[in-house]
């Protein structure tokens, strides 16, 4: 074998709590990666905005670089980790530079997978060099890897699961503790679970939502979708809702879901109340759990840390490995001509059970007002639960309903916004059936 074909040099891009901890990774690692893989590895170069940051672990400076994109003029560079985060600006320049000059790539940004995954990907093919980003989705567990090869042959129909630990964490913490979510928050903030200054990505359902996109265009066989997609964060979520979820033998549980429905492309993040006797109402704290069902293997399960340092580092040193032991194979399981545009589901259309908490006038007529304007617009009535508050002259009515569309529940409630018998805005929460 050709030495200098046997070395493979590596640069990272990001310093950042992944990109640090997967520099540190590599060096103790070392030995045990080469002799797993007969490759030798060099870290040759590293990037990130400042070079003096006082860091967890220490780095080479005399392999820094402050401009990434003068690596490939210096340095002969084989595998690139982009571990920035953004989803354009230096993140897209960088990977698509490397692609052009014929290095492998692998990352863990989701966003940039989910806006340009197929441009990437198309790139990576006419190069013939690797685009992997394993760790883009659920961290540690090796979803995308089970999915292009493990069910490589099966017909997946639907994928779905816990695809963000901060928010999961915060519901279980919050059924758990009996505390509001701004303190459970403050509490995941100071844990290192939720950004300290603006966690909005992942409360907002955005960060499940790029993993649902990846996730569908793996399973099906798909161009990424573009579509408009229902999705909702965990930011309206009540501990009153979290109590009487609990009282009903429920938990609430941000899902993203994708599926065929009709021969048409679904994908939805929100949250959802769900059986405490199934295995997804059990995936609590941090935990991540994707599911996948489909023929001939049914239904799939894969569970794991999603988020931190150690589970992405090692998602990204599983990439690694494949692209050493000479893994060349296609980003998306297949080659980018073979991928299909698949046509949205009307989000309209969609249906499900529904969980409506109404803060009222504790007055005679107010519950038939209720029930009088859902059957107006087609929404059965499945159980209702009535909680007065005599004290305050007011009263909370609960209805569980039968399955309706998303257009119907929409109508209907928005006929309460200016409502004089109710004190706020119905909660709306959708049952996992």
């Amino acid at each position: 074998m050709n030495k200098l074909n046997n070395i493979k040099n590596i640069a990272i891009i990001g310093l950042g709590q992944i990109g640090l901890y997967l520099y540190n990774e590599l060096k103790l690692k070392k030995k045990e990666i080469e002799i797993k893989t007969g490759k030798k590895i060099n870290i040759v170069a590293i990037s990130a905005k400042n070079k003096t940051k006082k860091r967890r672990f220490k780095i080479d400076k005399k392999i820094f670089y402050s401009n990434p994109l003068k690596i490939f003029n210096e340095k002969k560079v084989d595998i690139l980790f982009e571990c920035i985060g953004q989803s354009d600006g230096i993140s897209k320049k960088i990977v698509e530079q490397a692609l052009k000059n014929k290095v492998n790539v692998i990352t863990p940004n989701k966003a940039l997978i989910a806006k340009h995954g197929d441009t990437l990907a198309r790139l990576a093919e006419k190069n013939n060099v690797n685009l992997e980003f394993e760790a883009s989705v659920a961290g540690g567990i090796p979803i995308l890897r089970t999915i292009k090869e493990g069910l490589a042959t099966n017909k997946i129909r639907k994928v779905y699961g816990i695809l963000n630990g901060t928010t999961n964490y915060i519901l279980t913490e919050m059924e758990n503790t009996q505390e509001t979510f701004d303190k459970v928050l403050q509490k995941a903030q100071k844990l290192g679970y939720a950004e300290p200054g603006n966690p909005k990505l992942d409360l907002n359902g955005f960060d499940a939502f790029a993993k649902i996109r990846i996730l569908s265009a793996l399973s099906f066989n798909t161009k990424i979708s573009k579509a408009n997609c229902l999705m909702e964060g965990i930011e309206n979520i009540k501990l009153e809702d979290i109590k009487i979820a609990n009282q009903l033998g429920l938990r609430v549980k941000l899902l993203g879901i994708s599926e065929i429905i009709n021969g048409q492309l679904f994908e939805t993040v929100h949250p959802c109340l769900v059986s405490k006797n199934t295995y997804i109402g059990n995936v609590n704290g941090v935990m991540n759990a994707v599911i996948t069902e489909g023929k001939p293997v049914g239904e799939s399960v894969l569970q794991g840390e999603g988020a931190g340092p150690g589970p992405t580092s090692s998602s990204l040193l599983s990439d690694l490995l494949s692209i050493l032991r000479g893994n060349i194979k296609y980003p998306f399981g297949i080659s980018s001509s073979k991928r299909k545009s698949i046509k949205a589901f009307n989000n309209d259309d969609y249906t499900n059970s529904l969980y409506l908490r109404f803060e009222v006038k504790d007055k005679q007529g107010v519950l038939s007002l209720i029930t009088n304007r859902l059957a107006k617009y087609k929404i059965s009535v499945k159980r209702i639960i009535q909680t007065p508050d005599k004290k305050n002259k007011k009263a909370t009515i609960v209805i569980i309903t039968h399955k309706t569309t998303e257009i119907n529940a929409r109508n209907c409630l928005n006929i309460f916004k200016k409502n004089k018998n109710l004190f706020k805005f119905p909660t709306l929460i959708r049952l996992y059936n």
